[in-house]
């Protein structure tokens, strides 16, 4: 037998020390007492003394000492493997991420995929890259899952200043970051880019030996992309652009011996994809242990130190009566009264009596029953329940109060409270109650991405752009027809002066009448020679003109273009990445890579 803990027994020389004077000390009595005289004085009982006692207590805690310091009996040694498939994740942040096609856009719908991968992949070491038209590393292989999703949260793109999606670049550096790992496995969360040929990245992926896996985010749709740092869309020779998931990436994934999904709304693609990737992966062993088991025996000192200490405690007299004193029954009742009501063993039949109403369409009496209950308890399930009670009464402002008390650690009953609060603001239909419906709306995809919520977030949204447009229509007819008004005032007051005023305008017709018909009479009056001399001289003087527009033009967009040579370009490209705030690392580029300066902007 061995001792797992055998620190503690350290503690029983004190805890025999400490006995020793407890049972060598004399009783107080006997200071003023003979022996011969205390026997007298002694009244014989069927208790134990107050030596026998403390001895029982001896006994106790060196039993529970015993129990403490872990005795236990070696049993078989196991073999314990460590083992993991190393995964390097590597997210596209590219613009055409920021398409808004998934909500809340595809960068950030991919960064929320990389989280719930990681929640459940404890035994994997895993890594995190960025790429672009270059890669950045975010966090190298680690079992610091904590810390990985910490970077993967905070991390900025802003500051990236360059254009184009190179997965040859990519897989070079994955391929780098791995060359420890004999087999390498890559998982791409991207929307595939706009290449259509995948030829010689898949040959290079079989050469470094890197097995793809990819979750396409996006949808086959079409749609623009935002512009964040000039505002609007991004705009490709005048033309908005439009950006849809490029399904040719699975051919990259299939062909390198790995699996191609799409993203959804819910988790059942991270999962799908952890199943692919355990099939098909291989799981080094990082480290290798020999475990030795043992038997616990510390419930035997336990045991018989409970019996002791249940004798020592029960082995008074039985001519004693033992009673309770009044003050300490008196306090028991006014803590009783004090504390908090909990639930009472009969309140599931109340809460049956409010489910039956509620499904009989008696909300108000299902109301009446949940709020008592929540009132009493302070549950939020049951605050949730009469919230809807009221919503289907059609009370929208009083369910809106009932909804906000639904508190909690429990995730789906929040946003569903928070969901069903964003419908009773949605009911009530103004303006004002739209803005707070997308609020809760916002909120609830907030705690939990769904489909329905979601729906609901963008109907609310045109809905509320609708009545703006119409309160604007409404305004600006008003605004016109109170200018017609005014025109209209303005006509009736001048309505003497019009017959002089129209006598004005007929002799300023006549006299230009007499102007024209003089220039036609000079025109008529010239020979043909001197009239070809003077359409000569004219356009002359236009080709002059259009001359120096064209070159002061030409000055004015040199001034305000400033074009960049090629050179200069590079240069403050490399210092702009090189001062970027954040931690994304880039990572060396491929040799001989396409350094093409006509990149699509996205």
């Amino acid at each position: 037998m061995i001792f797992l803990h055998p620190q503690f027994l350290w503690l029983l020389p004190i805890i025999f020390l400490l006995f020793y004077f407890i049972l060598t000390q004399k009783e107080q009595q006997a200071h003023f007492f003979s022996e011969a005289v205390l026997k007298k004085l002694y009244v014989s009982g069927n208790s134990l003394s107050i030596k026998a006692r403390n001895v029982l207590f001896l006994a106790m805690m060196v039993l529970v000492v015993f129990a403490l310091s872990g005795p236990a009996i070696e049993g078989a040694k196991v073999n314990v493997e460590a083992k993991s498939a190393d995964i390097m994740i590597a997210l596209d942040i590219s613009d055409s991420m920021l398409a808004e096609d998934v909500y809340p856009n595809r960068l950030a719908l991919a960064k929320q995929k990389i989280l719930n991968l990681l929640e459940q992949s404890p035994q994997e070491r895993i890594g995190v890259m960025a790429f672009a038209k270059n890669a950045y590393l975010v966090s190298p292989l680690s079992f610091d899952h904590a810390s990985v999703a910490f970077l993967v949260k905070q991390l900025n793109t802003d500051s990236i200043t360059e254009k184009g999606t190179d997965f040859k670049q990519l897989l070079f550096s994955a391929a780098n970051l791995l060359q420890k790992n004999e087999k390498k496995n890559l998982l791409i969360l991207s929307d595939g880019g706009d290449a259509s040929d995948f030829s010689e990245v898949i040959a290079y992926a079989k050469d470094k030996r890197i097995k793809v896996f990819v979750l396409g985010i996006g949808k086959n749709k079409g749609v623009p992309i935002v512009d964040v740092r000039h505002g609007g869309y991004v705009k490709y020779n005048g033309n908005i652009i439009l950006t849809r998931l490029n399904e040719n990436i699975a051919t990259l994934a299939l062909q390198s011996g790995g699996s191609y999904i799409e993203a959804v709304v819910s988790n059942d693609d991270v999962d799908a994809m952890l199943q692919e990737m355990h099939a098909k992966t291989e799981r080094k062993t990082l480290k290798e242990e020999q475990i030795v088991q043992y038997i616990p025996l510390f419930y035997y000192p336990l045991g018989l130190a409970m019996v002791l200490f249940i004798i020592a405690t029960s082995s008074m007299s039985k001519r004693q009566e033992v009673s309770v004193p009044p003050v300490v029954l008196l306090t028991v009742l006014l803590l009783a009264t004090t504390l908090p009501t909990y639930a009472g063993i009969l309140d599931f039949k109340r809460l049956d009596e409010a489910k039956r109403s509620y499904e009989a369409k008696e909300y108000a009496k299902s109301y009446q029953l949940y709020e008592e209950y929540a009132k009493q308890t302070d549950d939020a399930e049951a605050y949730y329940n009469a919230a809807n009670a009221l919503y289907k009464e059609g009370k929208y402002e009083q369910a809106q109060k009932m909804y906000q008390k639904v508190t909690g650690t429990e995730m789906t009953l929040r946003h569903n409270a928070l969901h069903n609060l964003g419908n009773s603001y949605a009911k009530e239909g103004t303006p004002q109650a739209l803005k707070k419906a997308i609020e809760s709306y916002e909120k609830a995809l907030k705690l939990r991405d769904d489909v329905q919520t979601r729906e609901n977030l963008e109907r609310v949204k045109e809905a509320l752009k609708k009545m703006q447009q119409a309160n604007q229509q409404n305004q600006q007819q008003n605004d016109h027809e109170s200018q017609n008004r005014q025109k209209s005032h303005k006509a009736d007051q001048n309505n003497s002066k019009q017959a002089p005023k129209s006598q004005q305008h007929d002799a300023h017709q006549e006299e230009r009448s007499e102007q024209r018909s003089e220039t036609t009479k000079q025109h008529e009056e010239q020979s043909p020679q001197e009239r070809d001399a003077q359409a000569s001289q004219k356009s002359n003087n236009e080709d002059s003109n259009n001359s120096k527009v064209r070159q002061a033009a030409k000055a004015t967009a040199t001034q305000n273009d400033k074009i960049m040579s090629r050179l200069e370009e590079e240069k403050w490209l490399k210092e702009l990445n090189k001062n970027r705030t954040g931690h994304l690392y880039q990572l060396q580029k491929l040799e001989n890579s396409d350094e093409t300066y006509n990149d699509k902007p996205w």
